[in-house]
């Protein structure tokens, strides 16, 4: 199961949802959340609505399915991707820490590569169990940003990679983002505390190879992900480690070409999907969990 991702163009997955997004992640949601005739789905994070797209094209009769994203853009490409489908969909702009339903308003509720943008992920969770049925399943799917294996056939790789995560670690402290890298593997243990019974733990690889000399748009693709970051993000430190890195990585491409055909690169890391179930005799306590959340 290969999936892209480029540890030179992005220090984390927050953006790559739709690279490793494919059919079989599809089939492994439908599995999971069971859908049957009028289960009440919630889809917590939308994105472009691929999984609502996956879900509709089951045919369930009086499947009612919901989505929210942050940005309400989102919002309104995935609604007008289900009426152009003639599914049915009911689709707000909301957040993970302050979800617009009451308690127990769904059987199933799903967040894919959400938490990782959250800052207080046992609020989110929180929130993911209030509005859970008893016996309803939750799944949170989100990578280790914190692991990624790499390997290279050059010598100079070592200094790129090195230089990618300075940069791209000074950009997000530029930003305050104080998210938690490793929050994937986290999730059993944190969804336990609020009344969601962790069932399983199932891994997704995401990963890529090049063999032989990437092509000149994978390398244009790198210089254009410091470009990007360099114009939104103003900071001198910013710039000098975008400076820095950007020579780097002119040394390791310029090995890569002599290496022609010999050249290797290889990337992977692991996506986490948690699969649990709402549990009855916490419901009380997880109420006044979210509720001390939102005070």
């Amino acid at each position: 199961m290969a999936r892209h991702i480029d540890a030179l163009t992005a220090a984390t997955l927050k953006d790559l949802r739709e690279q490793w997004w494919d059919a079989e992640f599809s089939e492994f949601l439908q599995e999971t959340l069971r859908p049957r005739p009028g289960t009440r789905i919630l889809d917590v994070g939308c994105g472009n609505g691929m999984a609502e797209l996956a879900l509709g094209r089951l045919r369930v009769s009086q499947l009612r399915l919901f989505a929210i994203d942050r940005n309400p853009a989102r919002v309104i490409q995935t609604a007008a991707e289900c009426r152009s489908h003639n599914y049915r969909l009911g689709a707000a702009a909301a957040d993970v820490t302050r979800l617009p339903f009451k308690a127990g308003a769904f059987d199933a509720v799903f967040c894919v590569a959400v938490l990782q943008h959250v800052n207080d992920v046992g609020r989110a969770v929180a929130e993911l169990a209030r509005v859970t049925s008893p016996g309803g399943r939750v799944l949170t799917v989100e990578p280790d940003n914190s692991a990624r294996y790499w390997y290279s056939s050059s010598s100079l790789a070592g200094d790129a990679f090195a230089a990618a995560s300075r940069f791209f670690a000074s950009v997000s402290r530029a930003r305050g983002d104080s998210t938690d890298p490793a929050v994937g593997p986290r999730l059993s243990a944190v969804c336990a505390g609020y009344g969601i019974e962790p069932l399983s733990v199932q891994l997704f690889p995401v990963s890529v190879t090049h063999i032989g000399q990437p092509a000149n748009a994978v390398w244009q693709a790198r210089r254009d992900a410091v470009a990007r970051e360099l114009t939104t993000t103003v900071a001198p430190p910013v710039s000098a480690l975008g400076r820095e890195y950007l020579e780097a990585l002119d040394f390791y491409q310029r090995d890569a070409v002599r290496q022609g055909a010999h050249f290797v690169e290889i990337q992977n890391t692991m996506l986490f999907a948690t699969v649990g179930q709402r549990t009855e005799a916490e419901v009380g306590t997880v109420r006044e969990v979210a509720s001390a959340a939102r005070a």
